[in-house]
């Protein structure tokens, strides 16, 4: 601003130089044979002397003073020289006023008050403006005085409106200009901001610019485009930009549309291989409303691709068999129900589990079970082919989409093929193991419209098939009524026992990978039911979520937590499994209500989800999370990598840990590819300052390399299966006295 004022200001010294000269002269002519000469000459010699002088500083000043190595010009040192010219101008004139005629006073004051509106020269710098307005106002007025028997009132009425209009009009420019200054030495500061961050934005590589003209040929493009297209800027120039990015369709229609556009991604062919950018642009209009073109930026995004790629390809694939995962094959069926709606050719959903599995890992252990695993899902993919998708949904289970299941004939073909298939002995390092298999299966839309429904159908079918003696399979069909019979009285049973408190907790323990001391446990609930026994969290749970049972449940298992916790000293954890059907808006109101009843710290406790809990997530789901985690409890995401993606909600600042699901673990320590995920995965973890959770480490080598891989906290029969209160009571009671002892 400072600037622009010293250029304007000298621009506009010569008038008011030259406004000085005149009025001086007018002053002498208007005197001249009246006064003697020898008063009148050196005065307009030295009035013309002072504002020569001072034009020639302005302009000096406007050079010398300018820019960020130039020397501010003070205000005072301005409103000094105004000072001066007016005091030396008025000099004269008041001096002689008293001795003048009326006549000649009349002119002598019109020709001072008429010299107020040379303050037009000075607008630039308001305070300027003011000191000589105030200066001829005050030598207008004298004269007035001094005159006011003498000058007729005619006159003076009308020397005093030329003042006061000179006042005014001046007053009113100068706040003009000085606005108008203001405002475009703010839009030049912008504008040289505004070019020096593009600057910076190419030089240092965030991305390029770009600009085409009416006809969309390139009249801008910067270096690392041309670069990455492998040819000169220059060659560039004049040619259609759609054209230069390999004739994209989709960028040459938003250009014709002429509306702004963002993050349009397209793939090139450059010297460099295949490659991925990312545009956005604005059209061009000018004053007159015509478009003129589009200018943008875009950035290189290959690398966030591939990484992407990378992810969605983990969040999608089961580690151990390479099929899809459980929550790939819910997207399968839901695009196989959407077809056969519309397309009016059932498919077909079969679910299989493997008969006689559990006792190859407990005899034979994990790494050969897994091998088995793998073993199965080739043979599953050899037998399906391209007639449908095989995927795992976890353990000892798999799933086949059938995409066209019009032809219920085949679909029991292929499920005997895959029976006689996979109870055919396995040699697994010179040993034979044999299993069977179980089928179950649903056609949509027939059995069911929704893919919740057609799973669950198939669920039923599936519990038929073993309990007709598996190494079979079933069909859903009215007949299955009976097993929805005994699924309702479970359910019933199930309300049974939140009434009577049927349910108690077992804590495995959490170890430190560094020091392998304990710092915590893991709450598992159990059910022991009167005439069932021991009836698993994976059958129950599910009917609890469907019932509406799982918030009570799931709020007696905090109370129960935080209980435990509290009669624990302060190192020690509880963490707790959070079902999806418990993310509710009430629920960080009942931790932190379960909290203060047994007065623990917020941070004792952890709690624990799996990545289904964002499945068809209306944000709800993130927001009670967040503030859970503002109360100051843990939340761990679990089982990474083995259910649906959740990868965009790790930067949502929520999770403080993942915990890596125990066939990563497991099959570490033969498959180098596993190795390399557990890598990724703790350095994602660590990228986001999450600490990780190994699970299901068996053997001392499993411990090790996890330990190795950067794992912080191990957790597996290792160190402890899931225990009751009293024995995991036991085990930090002798923490307690080892500490003591130390």
């Amino acid at each position: 601003m400072r600037d622009v004022q010293l250029i304007s200001r000298a621009q506009l010294a010569p008038f008011f130089a030259a406004a000085n000269i005149i009025a001086a002269l007018m002053m002498v002519a208007s005197l001249w044979g009246f006064k003697e000469a020898t008063w009148l000459l050196p005065w307009a010699v030295a009035v013309g002397a002072v504002n020569l002088g001072a034009m020639h500083l302005a302009r000096t000043q406007s050079i010398t003073h300018v820019g960020r190595s130039g020397h501010r010009v003070p205000n005072w040192l301005m409103v000094g020289e105004v000072a001066v010219r007016a005091v030396v101008w008025l000099s004269l004139p008041l001096y002689l006023f008293p001795s003048l005629d009326p006549s000649q006073q009349v002119i002598a004051a019109s020709i001072m008050a008429g010299l107020g509106i040379g303050a037009l020269g000075l607008v630039v710098v308001p305070p300027c403006v003011t000191a000589w307005m105030i200066a001829f106002t005050a030598g207008v007025g004298g004269a007035l005085l001094i005159g006011r028997n003498s000058v007729p009132f005619q006159h003076m009425l009308s020397i005093i409106f030329t003042l006061g209009v000179a006042i005014f009009g001046v007053l009113a420019v100068a706040r003009w200009a000085f606005h108008q200054l203001k405002t475009n030495a703010d839009v030049g500061s912008q504008s040289e901001s505004a070019s020096l961050l593009l600057q910076e934005y190419e030089q240092r590589g965030v991305g390029w610019l770009w600009a085409v003209d009416g006809e969309n040929r390139v009249t801008y493009i910067s270096s690392r485009m041309s670069t990455l297209l492998g040819r000169p800027g220059g060659q560039l120039l004049g040619h259609s930009l759609p054209a230069l990015l390999g004739g994209n369709a989709e960028l040459g229609r938003v250009l014709l549309e002429r509306q702004p556009f963002n993050s349009l991604e397209m793939e090139l062919d450059t010297p460099r291989g295949s490659r991925w950018i990312s545009i956005a642009g604005d059209p061009i209009i000018d004053t007159a409303g015509r478009f003129e073109g589009f200018r943008g930026v875009g950035s290189d995004i290959t690398e966030i691709r591939q990484t992407q790629e990378r992810l969605t390809h983990l969040a999608n694939v089961d580690v151990l068999s390479g099929l899809p995962n459980r929550g790939r094959v819910r997207q399968l069926l839901g695009e196989a129900l959407r077809g056969a709606t519309t397309s009016s050719v059932p498919c077909a959903i079969m679910f299989l589990d493997l008969d006689g599995f559990k006792p190859v890992n407990d005899t034979f252990g994990h790494p050969k079970g897994d091998a088995v695993l793998r073993a199965v899902a080739k043979r599953l993919v050899d037998e399906v082919g391209p007639d449908g998708h095989v995927g795992r949904m976890g353990g000892d289970e798999f799933a086949i989409v059938i995409t066209d299941a019009q032809s219920r004939k085949q679909v029991e073909m292929l499920a005997e093929r895959i029976i006689n298939s996979i109870k055919e002995s396995y040699l697994i390092d010179q040993t034979e193991i044999r299993i069977g298999v179980s089928i179950g299966a649903a056609f949509g839309p027939i059995d069911g419209a929704t893919v919740d429904d057609l799973i669950l159908k198939a669920d039923l079918a599936l519990y038929q098939a073993k309990d007709a003696g598996r190494g079979c399979a079933r069909y859903f069909s009215s007949e299955l009524q009976s097993e929805q019979e005994d699924r309702v009285r479970l359910e019933s049973d199930l309300r049974a026992a939140v009434a009577s408190k049927q349910f108690h907790l077992a804590f495995q323990p959490l170890i430190n990978a560094k020091t392998q001391k304990l710092i915590g446990f893991e709450a598992l609930i159990r059910w022991n039911h009167a005439q069932r026994g021991f009836v698993p969290p994976n059958v129950f749970i599910p009917v609890a979520e469907e019932s509406g049972l799982m918030p009570v449940i799931g709020e007696w298992v905090i109370e129960e937590a935080c209980k435990a916790a509290a009669s624990w000293p302060e190192p020690i954890t509880v963490a707790l499994n959070i079902s999806p059907k418990q993310i509710l808006p009430a629920l960080p109101n009942i931790v932190s209500e379960a909290l203060s009843r047994c007065k623990l710290a917020a941070n004792r406790i952890e709690l624990e989800v799996t990545e289904g809990v964002f499945l068809g997530d209306n944000g709800s789901t993130l927001d009670v999370l967040k503030r859970l985690r503002a109360l100051g409890v843990g939340i761990a995401l679990d089982d990474f990598g083995t259910g649906y993606s959740s990868i965009g909600y790790l930067n949502k600042a929520v999770f403080h840990k993942l915990k890596i699901d125990g066939s990563f673990v497991r099959e570490a320590g033969t498959r180098p590819e596993n190795v390399a995920i557990i890598q990724s995965i703790v350095q994602l973890a660590k990228s986001f300052r999450m600490s990780v959770t190994a699970e299901g480490v068996e053997t001392a080598e499993d411990f090790e390399r996890m330990r190795d891989l950067g794992c912080d906290t191990i957790q597996g029969y290792l160190f402890g299966k899931p225990l009751a209160y009293d024995r995991a009571n036991q085990m930090v009671v002798g923490l307690g006295a080892k500490r003591l002892a130390g």
